[in-house]
């Protein structure tokens, strides 16, 4: 039987996946992932991440590791993900809260980082108009169990509903921070050099992400120092349906990538 990796044909992720508007949901992850203290504070003294001349390859390769993983077969999957839990295995980093040094793979942080990308997804295809029940939501919070072992998790720590994921944003949210040694991610995204095949792409980097800003929930967006109001909300949901339609308008075979365009193929057949 053909290898499809962690989730497959008939997968909710694979539907999900696929959908070019998850690219704002890529960047709300990070966001979200951005708040959490040790986590943040790990990635900025063992990466370039807040370097602008490093910012692009970083995410390239954090979009390439995720489409690995959502696509890849198995042995492509447990390459890429032995490949990061032995980098997180060599790295620490330094806590001048607690005064004390700690491991980038000790499971609180992977947790968040996991739970952040997973409602990050979620939040954004639902919001943009991608058409999933109530029981399909869970069920992706489900299959993405999976995903949180690659990193080197127990799926069973992690959330498997929706109501589990929610429940465990709000317990964590009285720890989170944006810390003030970070660079803002709105003011990094105007000076981040592309490479030059992107270089048109130029202006929409700071759309994106002041898009996903939008997507945030109210509380995340204040520790952001931004303004959070309901009238944004629904600008972020107004403007993530009207950008998927419009993209809807596009012919599949232009529309899709690669390999969303194989796992439409195969869930069809």
């Amino acid at each position: 039987m053909e290898d499809h990796g962690l989730f497959g044909p008939g997968s909710v992720t694979w539907r999900v996946m696929g959908e070019p508007i998850l690219l704002v949901g890529g960047f709300r992850a990070l966001l979200m992932q951005g708040l959490h203290p040790r986590t943040m504070r790990g990635v900025l003294q063992n990466s370039a991440l807040m370097d602008p001349d490093e910012a692009w390859a970083r995410f390239a390769r954090t979009t390439e590791f995720v489409r690995v993983r959502t696509y890849g077969t198995r042995a492509e999957v447990e390459r890429a993900g032995r490949r990061v839990r032995g980098i997180h295995a060599r790295l620490d980093a330094y806590d001048p809260d607690a005064g004390v040094r700690y491991r980038l793979d000790e499971p609180e942080g992977l947790r968040w980082v996991h739970v952040g990308e997973v409602d990050s997804y979620l939040s954004v295809a639902r919001r943009a108009g991608v058409r999933l029940t109530d029981a399909e939501a869970d069920t992706f919070v489900a299959e993405w169990r999976r995903a949180a072992e690659v990193v080197g998790l127990d799926p069973d720590t992690v959330p498997g509903t929706v109501a589990e994921l929610n429940a465990y944003i709000d317990e964590r949210r009285p720890g989170l921070a944006f810390v003030p040694e970070a660079a803002h991610p709105l003011g990094l995204s105007l000076r981040t050099p592309l490479p030059p095949p992107l270089t048109a792409l130029r202006p929409v980097l700071p759309a994106v992400t002041f898009l996903a800003f939008a997507t945030l929930p109210r509380w995340a967006r204040r520790l952001y120092g931004l303004p959070a109001t309901p009238v944004g909300d629904l600008w972020a949901t107004a403007t993530l349906r009207a950008l998927h339609t419009g993209l809807g308008l596009v012919p599949a075979r232009v529309r899709y990538a690669p390999d969303a365009k194989r796992a439409r193929r195969l869930t069809a057949a």
